[in-house]
């Protein structure tokens, strides 16, 4: 699907709900996000969404994305031109223009921030992405496995501070070095880097991701305008299954480091129990039966995605609280995220947990 489109209320509207749920928890509260890009539709501004397809090769394209705990940007709003700020410190260093922009990840407030930029600067927003899903660090993404260099990378906080990362093209020690500066600087950062021609986009960019998001939250806006099941819904647009459906009975949950990191546990009404584990993002789920036997539900890069039963509007893990009824649902990951390759850097081993990766 090669289509251009300029971003209405009703866009945002399905944007919000379906990045939110394929951000598998994290990515930022795609509701405050919303709220964002509302003030500039209503000033009469809004965004340009291209298709991969339509970028020239030779274009410059950036990667913006916000960095850090969840949680802080929940509990304190963002002043709005962070992602501005960094996405021309950049330009300056560079001393060239931007041609085009694409969301690091979809997840979230993260889905719409390039949307914001866009309506900020008139800049095309690329319907891809680097993730097909949201990660906690900056190296899990496409462009990172396959070479693209993350520097030079600028950064922006709430307060007006810049600062540029130059000369390291490891994306690893870029991540620490950005994590370490956003836990500085209020343990949140606005990120610009991954400076790319149009044709390295094209070639390793996730395509439309943007699409893919809009078309799962206008399917649960009409389940749920239908009186119909909002998880059925979303599994006819994305493929994948229910992995389970039960109560909220306990959350752990901490700031640290940057993220934030925790498990939490729910139970259903025949007495089997569901733990997800999370780093930002939901990474793997397992399921304890009645009878003591415990099993693996799903496993990153595959989505863990958790909704609200009654409504399908996806629940991040901020949010997460007690006596909250939800659904847990698996999504199979994109193709460019299960090569042997993308696993090194996002399957389960990744991550600490001394599993194998099962596809969904």
């Amino acid at each position: 699907m090669d289509v251009n489109w300029k971003i209405t209320a009703d866009d945002l509207e399905s944007i919000a709900i379906g990045a939110g749920i394929l951000g598998t928890g994290g990515g930022g509260n795609p509701y405050l996000g919303k709220l964002r890009m509302r003030e500039h539709l209503r000033a009469g501004r809004t965004a340009t969404v291209i298709a991969p397809a339509d970028v020239r090769d030779a274009a410059r394209v950036v990667s913006v994305f916000n960095m850090g705990a969840p949680t802080v940007g929940y509990e304190r709003l963002p002043q709005g031109e962070e992602e501005l700020r960094a996405l021309r410190a950049l330009e300056a260093h560079l001393g060239k223009p931007i041609d085009a922009i694409i969301p690091g990840e979809i997840g979230g407030s993260n889905s719409v921030v390039p949307l914001v930029v866009s309506a900020q600067t008139g800049m095309p927003v690329i319907d891809a992405d680097g993730m097909g899903r949201a990660f906690p660090e900056l190296q899990m993404d496409v462009f990172a496995i396959n070479g693209i260099a993350p520097t030079p990378l600028a950064l922006a906080n709430h307060k007006g501070k810049t600062e540029i990362l130059r000369e390291e093209r490891d994306p690893r020690a870029v991540e620490r070095m950005a994590r370490q500066w956003a836990v500085e600087n209020g343990a949140r950062a606005s990120v610009a880097g991954f400076v790319m021609s149009g044709a390295e986009m094209k070639r390793w960019a996730i395509p439309h991701m943007l699409t893919l998001a809009k078309r799962v939250g206008d399917a649960v806006l009409s389940a749920r305008h239908n009186h119909a099941d909002a998880a059925d819904a979303i599994l006819a647009v994305t493929g994948g299954r229910r992995l389970f459906a039960g109560k909220i009975v306990d959350v752990e949950r901490r700031t640290a480091a940057g993220f934030a990191r925790g498990e939490a546990r729910m139970a259903s009404a025949d007495g089997a129990r569901c733990r997800i584990a999370f780093q930002n993002e939901n990474l793997i789920a397992w399921q304890d039966a009645a009878n003591g036997q415990r099993a693996l539900l799903a496993v990153v890069p595959d989505l863990i995605c958790v909704i609200d039963a009654e409504t399908g509007e996806p629940v991040t893990t901020e949010l997460l609280r007690y006596g909250l009824r939800v659904l847990v649902l698996g999504l199979p990951a994109p193709a460019q995220l299960r090569t042997p390759r993308a696993l090194e850097f996002v399957g389960p081993r990744a991550f600490g947990y001394a599993v194998e990766y099962q596809s969904l």
